[in-house]
């Protein structure tokens, strides 16, 4: 059961961003499906220094995430259900982690999610076929972005709490607008670059408090 929600949770997170960075800029869309993962966090936040440590990660994805409601709706709306399924795949991806079946609760998901959204992805497939290049650049995102990286967080949701894990997700709104000024000629202004250091900040306050916690656990020890 969590297997086939996680693996579905996945498969839509993806259709969902896929169809909203077609019209809004990488790191703003990005830093904008960050409200799920935000929204985890918060849900989980019990100390005072991580509160701190939330707030700051969240007030950098508001300014780095700066998009007019009325210059790309529908990109918005694709994000924001984008954001909701990021949530679901953070708790089920947890679920999936934390049971015996190891990687094989990752590729069960995956192909249960796969076989979820071939009906939307069916109309442009024909293109990809058609051509070698365009299908070896499908199976290179598939293996850095699907087989990769979720494999990655997967392992590191069996080691850290998903309050933790959903705070240094904060992390990815800030490579997005740096791999979009260096790949995709989407420069930063000012206030993105503010927003940014605001992220790193508060990961940086996170991270602090469990070495803190690790010290103290280890001297009373």
């Amino acid at each position: 059961m969590w297997v086939a929600a996680f693996g579905t949770a996945t498969a839509l997170m993806n259709m969902f961003f896929y169809l909203a960075i077609d019209t809004l800029p990488l790191g703003k869309g990005v830093t904008i499906e960050f409200i799920g993962p935000i929204t985890v966090a918060a849900l989980r936040t019990r100390s005072l220094r991580n509160t701190g440590a939330l707030v700051l990660a969240a007030i950098g994805v508001v300014v780095l995430g700066g998009v007019e409601l009325g210059n790309e709706p529908l990109g918005l709306v694709y994000i924001l259900a984008a954001s909701v399924m990021w949530a679901g795949y953070i708790v089920m991806g947890s679920r999936v982690a934390l049971g015996d079946r190891g990687v094989a609760g990752l590729g069960i998901g995956l192909l249960i999610g796969g076989i979820l959204i071939t009906p939307f992805a069916a109309h442009d497939a024909g293109t990809a076929f058609s051509s070698v290049r365009i299908m070896l650049g499908c199976a290179l995102v598939g293996l850095l972005s699907n087989a990769i990286g979720y494999g990655i967080d997967q392992t590191t949701l069996r080691r850290i709490p998903i309050r933790r894990f959903s705070v240094m997700l904060a992390l990815l709104p800030v490579c997005a607008a740096v791999f979009g000024f260096f790949f995709l000629s989407q420069t930063p202004t000012l206030i993105d670059l503010c927003g940014m250091a605001l992220v790193l900040v508060g990961v940086a306050v996170q991270e602090r408090e469990e070495i803190d916690r690790h010290q103290e656990v280890l001297e009373t020890t």
